[in-house]
């Protein structure tokens, strides 16, 4: 059976992000014949109907197609997903053949208060257009301000980092059996 890939997107584009950091910490917990390929969005350009493709969104686009099933770290600005992600799945979304029509997608989330509750409510709307299977649970909603993070984003060996990751672990393992 030929390994599958997740392709996940982070919505922050901080250094230190600490949605970067549950990302990194899914492909260390992804189960036995997956992988997790982390896209690089950064160079993405605002989406524009009539605008030529860019090497780093024609590169983003071959990952999606060949995606088996996505990991979202949805970061929350001002109540909703960071211009970045959503940037990162309109680009997609304008694609022939649907390319995530029927795919599963894991949301998971560090910020303040709440979490990225707030966001990945907002994420899940747009992921019934873009037909989507979005994952009920586990629900991954961090803290970033807590212990489970290092000051680079990583998540950190004490004992909230364990839980967090035990947590993320788990939702890498459904992911993967649905994909």
């Amino acid at each position: 059976m030929a390994e599958k890939m997740i392709l996940g997107i982070c919505g922050s584009l901080r250094a230190a992000s600490r949605n970067m950091g549950l990302l990194r910490c899914a492909r260390e917990e992804m189960p036995e014949g997956a992988k997790l390929v982390i896209a690089d969005i950064s160079e993405l350009p605002f989406y524009a109907e009539d605008r030529e493709k860019t090497e780093a969104v024609r590169v983003f686009l071959e990952q999606v197609r060949q995606a088996d099933g996505f990991a979202l770290a949805v970061a929350e600005y001002n109540y909703s997903v960071a211009p970045a992600l959503k940037n990162a799945l309109d680009w997609a979304s304008r694609e022939r053949g649907d390319v995530f029509a029927g795919k599963p997608a894991a949301l998971m989330g560090a910020g303040g208060g709440m979490g990225t509750s707030r966001a990945q409510y907002h994420l899940r709307q747009t992921c019934v257009y873009l037909d989507l299977r979005v994952l009920n649970r586990p629900e991954v909603f961090a803290n970033a301000f807590s212990s489970a993070f290092f000051d680079n984003g990583d998540v950190a060996d004490t004992e909230e980092g364990k839980k967090l990751r035990a947590k993320v672990a788990a939702l890498m393992k459904e992911l993967c059996e649905r994909a």
